[in-house]
């Protein structure tokens, strides 16, 4: 006998809660500002600055895309540069960010 994937009751579809994806919790994100700049690193905000503690720095994803960067910072494709001191972005540098797991590209 095999198991469902999902079950869809009066057009409402349950699926396994193993399949859905845990929000991101915590305070890392990755920061794309101004100038084609992208670090990670734990984010505080403070007098109009973005503060950045445990960074790193994005200087390549080639081939696998933005997405692909976000999904596995490990890849062969991305080079990641690790930032000794904190990075202190201007507010107003900042274009989007995305919140990401605590250890992304540590």
């Amino acid at each position: 006998m095999s198991c469902p994937k999902d079950l869809v009751i009066d057009g409402v579809r349950f699926v396994p809660e193993s399949s859905v994806p845990k929000p991101v919790t915590g305070n890392r994100v990755v920061l794309v500002i101004d100038r084609g700049w992208i670090y990670a690193g734990d984010v505080t905000e403070k007098d109009g600055r973005i503060l950045l503690d445990r960074s790193v720095l994005v200087r390549c994803w080639s081939s696998i895309g933005f997405s692909g960067l976000l999904k596995d910072p490990k890849n062969k494709a991305v080079t990641l540069e690790s930032v000794p001191f904190q990075v202190d972005v201007p507010g107003d540098a900042e274009i989007y960010r995305v919140r990401v797991p605590s250890d992304w590209g540590l």
